[in-house]
């Protein structure tokens, strides 16, 4: 029963030294403690405040962020807008000058033509006058007494004359 229950002698000494352990630590290392325990209760609430503010910063910056993609769509989607009506003034454009180009060409065609039939009728006319002035010639060159003789002859030379 001795282990059980201690002696006198072993309380007194634990009780002193237990009371040289608490004097030891209460003047030196109970402030320290302290101390150590209020800071870092510190630094965890310092800690617990930064992450909140961060995260309404993140929670800024991510409204922030989506408002720019908005606008960013709204932007894209004028260009868009704006390059098609580029687009199809571009091609507008295009299709009244090709038609300008074809009344031209149609125009020019059409002097040209016209030009053209007017040398083929002065070449004609030329021609014929050129017959007739042939026929004249050797008319007068034959002296004919009847008139049918004449007449057989001008229908001979008619038939004779070849036109280009």
């Amino acid at each position: 029963m001795e282990l059980l229950l201690p002696g006198i002698g072993i309380l007194f000494w634990t009780l002193i030294a237990f009371g040289i352990v608490y004097y030891i630590l209460k003047k030196f290392a109970w402030n320290a403690i302290i101390k150590g325990l209020d800071d870092r209760e510190t630094n965890i609430a310092d800690s617990i405040a930064t992450a909140e503010k961060v995260k309404l910063e993140m929670a800024q910056l991510k409204s922030d962020n989506e408002a720019l993609l908005v606008a960013a769509r709204e932007e894209r989607a004028i260009m868009l807008k704006q390059a098609k009506e580029t687009k199809d003034k571009m091609i507008a454009q295009a299709k009244e000058e090709a038609k300008e180009q074809a009344a031209k060409i149609v125009a020019d065609a059409q002097v040209t033509i016209q030009q053209q039939k007017m040398a083929a009728l002065t070449d004609l006319k030329n021609q014929v006058g050129n017959l007739v002035i042939e026929i004249s010639e050797k008319v007068l060159r034959k002296e004919l007494n009847d008139r049918k003789e004449q007449e057989n002859f001008i229908h001979q030379l008619a038939n004779e004359v070849k036109l280009n």
